[in-house]
């Protein structure tokens, strides 16, 4: 599956389309396949929306972070590749007022969590795509494996997602938890601190996905 997928990547950057080859002699003619050529959707940063949620013995933290860029690549109606550039300066806090969210949203910001003034992007590029036989309508119909950077840090996740090709607009939804302290951000874990009682942070992170995307447009020459 993943040498398919790079394949399509390959193809689909150079500009080309992906084809099955069929073979005929004079004595017999093999139907002829269909080919799909790759499309590239542009996804659109203001309809999409990413949300985060924190957890620590006390309670829990939401907030968005805003998409910089990024692209779904699709053959007819399958799922063929992806990547997302995330901006880390937007980073906002939903559930505090005041100086108290001035004051998480800078910490956030800081090196204790995110360093977002050397690394104001994440960056996440599927690599491997796994389709769920037999889906319901409304859940998730792949697998999707890809490599997270976080603070220039990589690491593979994989988790469920649902996406979705309608009258030219792709739209994705997913949940997924990461382990924060394999991007070194260890502030307040227990698996790093003792004795942090009730000022303990979880380690897992969730990140909420909405993606929409259409397809762009190609400069005529």
């Amino acid at each position: 599956m993943k040498k398919l997928f790079l394949s399509v990547v390959v193809a689909a950057a150079l500009g080309a389309s992906a084809f099955k080859t069929v073979t005929s002699t004079p004595e017999h003619t093999a139907p002829a396949a269909v080919a799909y050529a790759v499309q590239t959707f542009k996804v659109n940063t203001e309809e999409s929306k990413i949300t985060w949620i924190g957890r620590k013995v006390t309670g829990e933290h939401n907030g968005n972070i805003k998409l910089a860029s990024g692209t779904i690549l699709m053959e007819k109606n399958s799922l063929r590749g992806g990547t997302f550039l995330m901006d880390m300066t937007s980073i906002t806090c939903n559930d505090l007022q005041g100086n108290s969210n001035k004051n998480l949203v800078n910490h956030l910001k800081s090196d204790d969590f995110f360093s977002v003034e050397k690394n104001p992007t994440a960056v996440f590029a599927i690599t491997n795509l796994t389709p769920k036989q037999n889906a319901k309508s409304g859940a998730a119909n792949y697998t999707i494996t890809g490599d997270l950077t976080i603070k220039g840090i990589k690491h593979e996740i994989s988790f469920p997602a649902m996406v979705n090709l309608k009258k030219g607009v792709v739209t994705a939804k997913a949940n997924l938890k990461f382990d924060r302290t394999k991007w070194d951000i260890k502030f307040r874990s227990g698996n790093f601190f003792e004795n942090l009682g009730d000022k303990a942070i979880q380690d897992d992170v969730e990140l909420n996905l909405e993606l929409v995307a259409r397809e762009e447009a190609v400069a005529k020459k």
